[in-house]
């Protein structure tokens, strides 16, 4: 991967965007689009869009969500110890004993643990039992609840305390690829097709949109606004290569192994015909995955926006995902983007896109 490309994503994932609190995430990928797009907007629900050859058809929307899973801090006893509701689908198996960065009021990180207590103290039902989050606490080191409050807010968010690390075999882990790496690689597949989009029949919106983890929110809305043709969503999707998880459930599905290339009902087969027409072409390995049901991504709020749309949807391999160690793999993304940039490249018109040619 190309350094400023690697850079881009490290930055990216390094912020802090838990549901609703995008902001800090949404500044890192507006400035990296400004040189590239032919404009770049923000909406009222906090998608950040960028545009090349506006007013073009077919509209062509690349979607990946920009927010994350996290907590959100509820409650501060006497003694100084915070209390905390999850932001989106948190495993509490893996919740105690972790660092984390709470979003203090000037906007600052102030590091936290979340507290356990000691195995020695347990008795043997409590080792048995999962904690629920009602009964955790994140402590900050305070000596009382004033002097939490100074810099605290009840209702500020928090996020697991670990940053972008490099793995073996250009392998990456970090929390929250799920799905910035989403949001990182539609940009990224913008800034690509600038550089020949006179050649381009399409008008081409990157959307980093906003709140996917509480309910696909930002797809709605920014797909609304947009009223594409043609929409691709961009998410992350389980792999089959680790201990514990069956082939036979989710499919074939290979860190390394290439783009995940969707289908099913909530994808257009004349989608699914030209981005598997595209891998072959351009000799990008790519991997299938069947989706037999609504797919629970963008996609779905996509597919339906307005009279419809016609969409598909493009995965990241990633092991253990809604963790704080998130693994995917870099020559994926640089496939991915070389993918959905082929696809633009090859799009004539948005009838070819119309299902049943009657």
């Amino acid at each position: 991967m190309e350094k400023d490309r690697e850079m881009f994503l490290e930055a990216l994932v390094n912020a802090m965007s838990p549901s609703g609190f995008e902001e800090e995430a949404v500044k890192v990928w507006v400035e990296r689009a400004k040189p590239f797009a032919d404009r770049v907007y923000t909406d009222y629900h906090g998608n950040a869009i960028a545009v090349i050859n506006e007013g073009k058809e077919p509209r062509i929307m690349l979607a990946g969500h920009i927010d994350e899973i996290g907590y959100m801090i509820t409650y501060v006893d006497e003694q100084g110890y915070l209390y905390f509701n999850t932001i989106g689908g948190v495993d509490p198996q893996i919740a105690q004993g972790q660092r984390v960065w709470i979003k203090g009021k000037d906007g600052s990180r102030i590091l936290g643990v979340i507290g356990k207590k000691a195995i020695h103290l347990l008795d043997e039902e409590e080792r048995k039992r999962v904690p629920k989050f009602k009964e955790m606490w994140i402590d900050i080191g305070a000596k009382n609840k004033d002097e939490v409050l100074e810099k605290i807010d009840i209702g500020t968010c928090a996020v697991n305390a670990q940053s972008y690390e490099k793995l073996f075999n250009n392998n990456v882990v970090a929390r929250g690829f799920d799905d910035r790496v989403g949001a990182f690689i539609v940009l990224e597949t913008l800034i690509e097709l600038s550089k020949i989009k006179d050649k381009l029949n399409a008008s081409i919106y990157a959307v980093a949109t906003v709140q996917e983890e509480i309910g696909l929110r930002g797809a709605h809305t920014s797909a609304f606004g947009i009223d594409p043709h043609v929409g691709i969503a961009v998410d992350v999707t389980h792999t089959a290569d680790q201990p514990g998880v069956e082939k036979k459930v989710i499919g074939d599905i290979k860190l390394g192994g290439g783009p995940v290339i969707a289908r099913g009902p909530n994808i257009s087969p004349k989608v699914f015909e030209k981005l598997l027409n595209t891998a072959k072409e351009l000799n990008i390995p790519y991997q299938i995955e069947p989706a037999p049901r609504a797919t629970g991504t963008d996609a779905n709020a996509i597919q339906l926006t307005r009279s419809g749309v016609a969409t598909g949807l493009v995965s990241v391999p990633n092991r253990y995902m809604h963790t704080p160690c998130e693994v995917v793999n870099l020559d994926d993304l640089d496939n991915i983007i070389k993918l959905l940039a082929g696809f633009c490249e090859r799009v004539k018109s948005k009838e070819e896109f119309i299902l049943y040619q009657i």
